[in-house]
């Protein structure tokens, strides 16, 4: 018999005030296994890395990777916020220190080869001779990675592609899946030779794995929350007897000493790094979740600017405090954390004029916002450039709207991910800005204006 222990993490978004009990948790548990001769594989399923942490920001991600190396994982996948959270330059060099594999089949660059940071599979070997072959998939936001200079397959397609090989190499398969527990279900009906699916991105928790047909799914939420363990065993054969899946809650695992420290010295290094002067202001700029105030209206502003568009709209919840005499990098992070880019859409004045008086809708203006890049709360009133209802009458630049034209509208790009405007937006064509969030136009607009 032969006992494999694999553990896993994903989509801890850069929660690192639950980093200290899961590395001192990880290095506990693989020292004990090695003791005992079993095998261990720590695999981390994407989503590691989110730019709201001042450190993360700071360090454009590299800052996250020496603590994967320390607690010597085996091998990544990219999620969406490695995959298009960065420029192009910062991720081709995020894994320049990694002393673990990065698998994703289906993450290529623009000459259909892969990174040389990359691979789409591996075969590890235990001490008793089993093959055990990893694969990695991510989620496939295609246009977003062609926009940043990466093409990005379909992940369903490369599976199989790959599978074919894997059949052949491995006696054990694991996939890595940053792809969501939909498609996990159906690659696992579909899939039987793979063993083991270990998920992320849609930050669902299986607290004893979930069994689907022959393959068992485990998944371990967000934020560093839980730890998962799947354990693994195997006859002589490389024929699976036993397998389990369970999850360990980080607030439950042991104190580590001096814990709050560590915590806190992430927080104090990305600040120091960020301590930037972006610009000095003369006079405060408040925020208000409920009112037009001049920062939000500045945001709004810049926004339409960048993007050139006859008018544009965001939400008073972008901005989470105010600015305020000399503001820093760090500031400008601090009031505004979103992975949230620049897009424009073209609507008719129909259209726009459906738009807009959704926006309008009180409702709205409360609702709980929760994913979509959104690090905020409540999504708050909307804020308009170019754009208003003076009685009955819209004005698009001070012109009376016209029903059958075309006019080009700036949003935060969530508002075409999410549920909202939808029977307006999801035919449209859009056009994304990347690699620059919100909070690089509201750099570039104080360092244009002030």
């Amino acid at each position: 018999m032969e006992t494999i222990h694999i553990y896993h993490t994903n989509d801890v978004h850069s929660h690192l005030e639950n980093w200290p009990r899961i590395q001192q948790y990880l290095r506990e548990k693989k020292e004990l296994h090695l003791q005992t001769e079993e095998e261990v594989f720590l695999f981390d399923i994407g989503d590691f890395i989110d730019r709201w942490h001042p450190y993360t920001e700071a360090t454009k991600g590299k800052g996250n990777i020496p603590l994967l190396n320390e607690c010597q994982y085996t091998a990544v996948t990219i999620g969406n916020n490695e995959g298009v959270n960065l420029p192009y330059e910062d991720l081709n060099h995020l894994y320049d220190e990694a002393q673990f594999d990065v698998l994703a089949a289906n993450f290529y660059k623009k000459n259909e080869k892969y990174p040389d940071w990359v691979k789409p599979y591996k075969i590890y070997h235990t001490k008793k001779g089993t093959r055990v072959g990893v694969i990695g998939l991510t989620v496939q936001f295609a246009h977003l990675y062609d926009l940043l200079g990466w093409e990005l397959t379909e992940p369903i397609s490369e599976l199989k592609k790959w599978l074919h090989v894997l059949k052949e190499e491995a006696d054990f398969i694991i996939l890595l899946s940053h792809l969501g527990i939909h498609d996990d279900e159906r690659i696992a009906l579909v899939f039987p030779e793979i063993d083991v699916i270990l998920g992320a991105h849609t930050h669902h928790i299986l607290e004893q794995g979930k069994q689907v047909g022959s393959t068992l799914l485990g998944a371990a939420g967000k934020y560093g929350y839980f730890v998962g363990h799947v354990t693994v065993i195997l006859d002589e054969k490389k024929t699976i007897v036993n397998q389990n899946a369970l999850l360990y809650a980080t607030k439950e695992l042991p104190i580590v000493q001096n814990e709050q420290e560590q915590v806190v010295a992430f927080l104090n290094k990305g600040k120091e790094l960020l301590n930037q002067k972006v610009t000095t202001l003369t006079k405060p700029m408040p925020n208000n979740l409920f009112q037009e105030t001049e920062l939000s209206l500045f945001l709004c502003k810049a926004l339409r600017e960048w993007c050139n568009a006859d008018c544009a709209i965001i939400n008073a919840g972008l901005l989470l405090g105010p600015l305020a005499g000399d503001v820093t990098e760090y500031d400008l992070l601090t009031i505004c954390p979103h992975p949230i880019n620049p897009c424009i859409i073209e609507l008719t004045g129909k259209e726009l004029q459906e738009v807009l008086l959704e926006t309008m809708d009180e409702s709205l203006h409360h609702k709980h916002i929760k994913g979509l890049g959104f690090r905020g709360t409540l999504l708050g009133i909307f804020v308009y450039d170019r754009l208003s209802l003076q009685g009955n009458t819209i004005y698009v630049n001070g012109k009376e709207l016209n029903h059958e034209q075309t006019y080009t509208l700036a949003l935060p790009d969530m508002f075409t991910f999410g549920h909202f405007f939808k029977e307006v937006l999801p035919s449209k064509q859009k056009k994304y800005f990347l690699p620059e969030f919100l909070r690089d136009l509201l750099k570039w607009k104080l360092q244009l204006d002030i």
